[in-house]
Formats: structure tokens, sequence, C-alpha cells
């Protein structure tokens, strides 16, 4: 999904457990403040028989950096 929501953990299953709940409480959160459906048109969502659709995805990279003190 292409929302700008992040999270980390010990393990890849707990990350993705983590960016799950991140995710669901952005989406809580803008619900609340009543926009939902401007944010979600903004990054590109779209809503078709009462159901939104995400964009089509172009590609995915990872990037890595190193820090060093």
């Amino acid at each position: 999904m292409p929302l700008d929501v992040m999270s980390a953990w010990n393990s890849p299953e707990e990350a993705m457990t983590a960016v799950d709940e991140a995710a669901r409480a952005f989406l809580d959160t803008l619900a609340g403040m009543g926009t939902l459906e401007e944010v979600l048109s903004e990054s590109g969502y779209r809503r078709e028989q009462g159901k939104w659709l995400s964009p089509d995805w172009i590609g995915v990279e990872r990037h890595l950096a190193v820090v060093s003190e």
C-alpha cells in the first residue's frame, strides 16, 4: 500500500505485524478526523463500486545505508 507508514521490530514477522498495526492506526485516525477519503485519493487510490482500489505498483526498491560514528 502506498502510504507513508513504517515500523521496525526484532524479526521480520514482528516487523510486519507492527506495520499492519501502524497502518490500521493511521487509517483509523484519518477516519476519525474525517480525512480518510481525501488522503486515500491523494495517495492514488480510487473508489469503484463501493471499494477502494490501490494504485498499480511500478516497482519496489530497497536501499541500505551504513552509518559510522
